[in-house]
């Protein structure tokens, strides 16, 4: 069996744990890249409004040019700040103009996401440490303004300027960036790595997958796996902190408390549902030398009142996305089907096509040369796997 090297980039999201005086630093510098990013969205209007052409770049030199007169405190935190704010607000437009998002909203302190940038050459990842860049420098002149003696100065700026990590780097080859953002109270470091991985085949048979909320995934060997719901399973607990949430007076300490435990059960169900996600995609990609997948319309499914919460409890588009990039490390293909292709209607036998109704999970062959009774799911799965095969020999033709 041949066995290739291919290079991919491999994130590692580690948990921080900063003190008082470096989480202050890290608020600083998210603050910093949110009014950043405020300034060339105003900007960006602006100039769009007088019939010119802007640009990120461009808007990132006319910020640098009147930084030190009008924005002297940003030099507080490192340069990466400036930088990878005007790279988001260039990616968010050309998302916004590729059709892949909406216009570009400014953004608010408490309801946008905290984090900011750290390019490759401005940190270091050490043995559950990393060196974030003008962190020490920035603790050291405010002890200095409280007065306290400062000795060995550079010393005590390597000191202060490390940050703890809950554990060590993962990945091993060349550290591309770092992004630091705060996720339910928490820091979070998340580095993306260069390494060189061995693409081995997987000697395996070919497998259709079917998707849904019933079921999360049926495969077309008959392997099922069933959809845990961690949203709706803790549907209880989330309505009752937002309740408390409700009758809190905005602005006290308890209810940036309930925001905090309304936030960490959030970011619980979603470890809960990632881990669940992975592992299927995992099993998939070991196994499977094909895979066939459905297209399908995630957009419109929350869009639908009645199907947005089972939709976001599934994320069936996730689980595509996992099993498309761990197929990847073993080069196996994997073929999509059109999402009006009738996987669910179609009997896989007969290929006989008649109307189903979503309540019905036992499908019945209305054709009475056929008549073949099974698992609705299974049926819609094997409907995959043929057609998946047959695009494929089309391609490769």
């Amino acid at each position: 069996m041949e066995v290739t090297t291919i290079k991919v980039i491999k994130a590692h999201k580690i948990r921080l744990h900063p003190t008082a005086e470096q989480e202050e630093y890290l608020r600083r510098a998210c603050g910093t890249r949110r009014f950043i990013f405020n300034w060339g969205l105003a900007e960006w209007q602006r100039q769009y409004q007088a019939g010119e052409q802007p640009a990120a770049f461009a808007l990132k030199k006319q910020f640098n040019a009147i930084r030190g007169s009008e924005f002297p405190w940003t030099y507080e935190v490192t340069k990466c700040v400036v930088e990878g704010a005007f790279d988001d607000l260039g990616n968010a437009f050309r998302n916004f103009f590729a059709k892949r998002a909406k216009y570009p909203q400014f953004k608010k302190k408490g309801r946008s996401q905290e984090s900011f940038y750290l390019a490759n050459d401005k940190f270091t990842v050490g043995d559950h440490w990393v060196q974030v860049p003008l962190l020490g420098e920035f603790l050291v002149r405010q002890r200095e303004a409280k007065g306290e003696p400062i000795t060995k100065r550079t010393r005590m700026k390597r000191n202060l300027g490390k940050v703890n990590l809950a554990e060590k780097l993962r990945f091993s080859g060349k550290i591309m960036g770092a992004t630091i953002r705060q996720e339910a109270g928490w820091w979070f470091l998340s580095v993306q790595v260069e390494v060189v991985s061995a693409q081995t085949p997987v000697d395996g048979p070919p497998v259709g997958i079917d998707a849904g909320f019933m079921r999360l995934a049926t495969l077309s060997d008959d392997t099922r796996f069933e959809n845990q719901k961690p949203l709706r399973h803790l549907l209880a607990q989330v309505r009752c902190l937002n309740k408390q949430l409700a009758r809190r007076q905005k602005g006290s300490k308890n209810r940036e408390k309930t925001k905090r435990k309304l936030a960490r059960l959030h970011y619980r169900i979603r470890c809960l549902r990632d881990d669940l996600l992975h592992k299927v995609s995992y099993y998939v990609t070991e196994r499977y030398g094909f895979i066939g997948l459905e297209s399908l319309n995630v957009r419109g499914m929350f869009q639908n009142r009645k199907r947005a919460l089972s939709a976001s409890d599934a994320s069936l588009g996730k689980l595509a996305y996992y099993i498309e990039t761990k197929a990847q490390a073993h080069g196996t293909k994997v073929q999509r089907v059109g999402r009006f292709f009738p996987s669910t209607k179609r009997c896989h036998r007969c290929h006989h096509v008649r109307e189903i109704d979503e309540r019905e999970r036992i499908y019945i062959c209305f054709n009475s040369a056929c008549g073949w009774v099974g698992d609705r799911d299974l049926n819609a799965a094997l409907n995959i796997l043929e057609e998946a095969l047959r695009l494929a020999s089309l391609t490769v033709q």
